[in-house]
């Protein structure tokens, strides 16, 4: 029995515990419907403990010695090696992961956590000079309080790391909701490796629960001061409503409908590549995946060959098969959506070149041509295996149809004049974009995040340190200073 499948569902005050509500929650493997784990769902009641619980220790905490603070990430780091197998089978048993995305995942938290042990010796402050005479101002950077992170269930384990780490490295308490369908990857199994780093507890809390239990209070309630929020567009613009309600700063890392652009001089191989991989990696469960490839006219049929020639050898079935590349979307709604779009793009009168099968939870590869940007295929996130090719004339159609998106998260440009590829990436609408690469990119110290409907705010780097802490400005003034009236 791996050790991360006995944790309670919640993490609350550093005691593992059921919730205290009335529902109880099921945690099914979405390969074969197995239960993993069965526990009660977290209450309003357990909702404020877990913030009180993180304020309170956050005060002690954000005066620790930077030293103590690095050599808890230091710590977890190790711990996160050491139970390494542990982990691949968590990912691959609660979420479907591949034995290629375990590992994928794994790496980006390591790196990301990192990152995170330098925030405690980048908490630094400035000396500014004033206009009044004798007057010293200081501007001290600090923790912004307690921030509420909110994960989603592709990629939980980096996804809620990604917040998690920084915000706990800049002096902060934290309240972490994984999604339900992965409260161990994104949950629970992240509260156990910083209570065997040495974290204080009861300062890192994780709550497993229903939004029907605790509604918008996870956002609203008085304690964070910042939330931390990934996942559905529709979603993440209710969470900014809130927030903007209650004045809390929230951070939004949304969905996404990446272009991938091959232009005629590329080399078309490395561009297969990087598109098969930018649409596959897990399912194509990705908010950077590519659902749409724009493919310069010149070389359009040479790429469309190779690709669904390259498709075509994707193994699809069960995960824990180390040979697989493609295991199930996460569960049954996301299939039944997927087929409908799927449906809608052949309606509208898109080709599908390749047309995979339905199986379960599992479905195996749809590649789409004569697609339009008008057309829901073009138009829509794909959260799945599903991908359409779009031909176009030149740059001018290139940037037209990258842009004619209402997201703008990733995108790629594969040509050998890396000038020119740069020069359309400054046109494309979008807060990521890499030349002669995939669209699926994130690196710990680079600013992540993007623009329109796929979010507010960037993370990682220095742009984790602003935006989990804030600025106080203290001044001094050393001689006595002539007021009005005196």
């Amino acid at each position: 029995m791996n050790q991360f499948n006995l944790l309670k569902g919640n993490y609350i005050a550093g005691k593992w515990r059921d919730g205290s509500s009335n529902q109880q929650m099921v945690n099914k493997n979405p390969y074969n419907d197995a239960i993993i784990a069965n526990y009660q769902a977290a209450s309003l009641q357990d909702l404020d403990e877990a913030y009180q619980s993180a304020n309170h220790v956050q005060k002690e905490w954000k005066n620790t010695n930077p030293v103590i603070q690095r050599e808890v990430f230091e710590k977890a780091v190790s711990y996160i090696e050491e139970n390494h197998e542990s982990i691949v089978g968590i990912i691959i048993n609660e979420i479907g992961g591949t034995r290629l995305k375990a590992e994928f995942e794994i790496g980006l938290v390591k790196n990301i956590m990192k990152e995170a042990s330098t925030l405690p010796f980048r908490m630094d402050g400035k000396i500014l000079p004033s206009p009044i005479d004798h007057k010293e101002n200081r501007v001290y950077r600090v923790p912004v309080g307690v921030v509420g992170v909110i994960s989603p269930f592709n990629f939980p384990f980096f996804l809620s790391m990604k917040s998690v780490a920084p915000a706990l490295a800049t002096g902060n308490g934290v309240v972490l909701k994984p999604h339900e369908h992965t409260s161990i990857t994104g949950g629970t199994m992240i509260a156990k490796i910083f209570e065997e780093a040495g974290l204080p507890k009861g300062l890192l809390n994780v709550i497993t629960t229903e939004i029907s239990e605790i509604g918008d209070n996870f956002v609203a309630h008085s304690i964070p001061r910042a939330i931390s929020f990934t996942g559905s567009t529709k979603v993440g613009k209710h969470i900014g409503e809130v927030a903007g309600k209650h004045l809390k700063e929230a951070h939004l890392e949304l969905g996404g409908n990446s272009a991938l652009v091959v232009l005629e001089d590329a080399d078309i191989d490395l561009a297969v590549s990087a598109a098969v991989f930018s649409r596959f990696t897990h399912q194509g469960q990705i908010c950077m995946s590519a659902n749409r490839l724009i493919v310069h006219e010149a070389i359009y049929q040479e790429f469309v060959d190779k690709y669904t020639a390259k498709v075509a050898t994707l193994t699809c079935g069960d995960p824990s098969d180390p040979s697989t590349i493609i295991g199930p979307l996460i569960n049954e709604q996301q299939v039944k959506g997927t087929v409908a779009l799927i449906e809608k793009g052949i309606e509208e009168g898109a080709v599908p070149v390749i047309r995979g099968e339905v199986k379960g939870n599992v479905v195996e590869p749809v590649v789409f041509t004569n697609v339009t940007p008008d057309m829901s295929l073009a138009k829509e996130e794909l959260f799945a295996p599903v991908v359409s090719i779009m031909k176009v004339k030149n740059d001018q159609e290139v940037l037209s149809y990258a842009n004619n998106s209402l997201y703008g998260l990733s995108g790629a440009i594969h040509t050998r004049n890396v000038e020119r590829g740069a020069e359309l990436a400054k046109q494309m609408d979008t807060g990521m974009i890499h030349i002669n690469d995939g669209t699926i990119n994130d690196e710990p110290n680079v600013a992540f995040g993007g623009v329109k409907n796929s979010g507010l705010g960037r993370l990682n780097g220095e742009w984790s340190l602003d935006a989990f802490t804030t600025t106080k400005w203290i001044s001094i003034q050393h001689k006595a200073r002539q007021y009005p009236y005196s």
